[in-house]
């Protein structure tokens, strides 16, 4: 297993990548390609802390749909499309998880639970439903969140079954992160360290190319011309107020 760990998120994301490049292993996929896989742990030590963003982690059509993605996931604006052409979003199951008509907002739960109970080992929010997802071709790769208050701030484990390591894991993280500040902020306590665990930390065979001159960018140190303040990045998608 790889362990990483950084004091920002796009220090702990690329040393993942450079880690996993160099110690995976070979795994064929159900989409007929090989990939470079690992389980990983990568601990984000200050996750809201400035500079966040990684460009090379923003892997969209337009920069500023990272905060589209930061949106859906907090505020559930694509949750409409659930049931229609899409099977699930992260927001519809932790904040609408739905069982036999009954409504639980999980993300809700945490938050009176960490109020009464701050040491709670119990402060978690799942996705996974086993009569709708083991049928279909996209299950939610997320499958836990677990808050704890510790020392006065709010931590956030995540628990990932499959994740890729290029495509999907960095825009993951600052979406998961900004969670993490959300509730924080209701409980009214500084955030804490960010634990992003994945069973199956990869990438496809079809971008190993990319891989590797990233990871020759990233051992040189040149690959940290990329990392932006949240500020800096908002500037360059041309997006306001965030």
């Amino acid at each position: 297993m790889i362990v990483v760990s950084g004091e920002v998120l796009p220090e702990a994301w690329e040393r993942s990548i450079a880690l996993l490049w160099r110690n995976g292993f070979r795994v064929y996929t159900e989409y007929g390609e090989y990939s470079i896989d690992s389980p990983i742990a990568i601990k984000v030590l200050k996750p809201c802390e400035e500079p966040r963003i990684h460009l090379k982690g923003i892997v969209v059509g337009r920069l500023s749909q990272l905060f589209d993605y930061v949106d859906e996931v907090l505020y559930g604006i694509n949750d409409w499309r659930v049931g229609k052409d899409w099977h699930y979003t992260y927001h519809e199951r932790l904040f609408n998880y739905t069982v036999n008509g009954n409504s639980i907002d999980q993300i809700e739960y945490v938050v009176e639970k960490l109020k009464k109970t701050p040491f709670s080992r119990r402060a978690q929010a799942i996705t996974w439903k086993p009569w709708r997802d083991i049928n279909v071709d996209s299950p939610p790769c997320l499958q836990r969140t677990w808050f704890r208050i510790v020392k006065d701030k709010l931590i956030l484990h995540v628990h990932i079954r499959s994740n890729d390591a290029l495509k999907a894991a960095f825009m993951n993280m600052i979406a998961f992160t900004e969670l993490q500040r959300s509730v924080a902020k209701k409980l009214g306590v500084k955030v804490g360290y960010y634990l992003h665990i994945a069973d199956s930390y990869h990438v496809y065979e079809r971008d190993w190319k990319w891989a590797e001159k990233f990871v020759e960018q990233i051992e040189s140190g040149r690959s940290k011309r990329y990392w932006l303040t949240t500020e800096d990045f908002a500037k360059l998608a041309k997006v306001k107020n965030r």
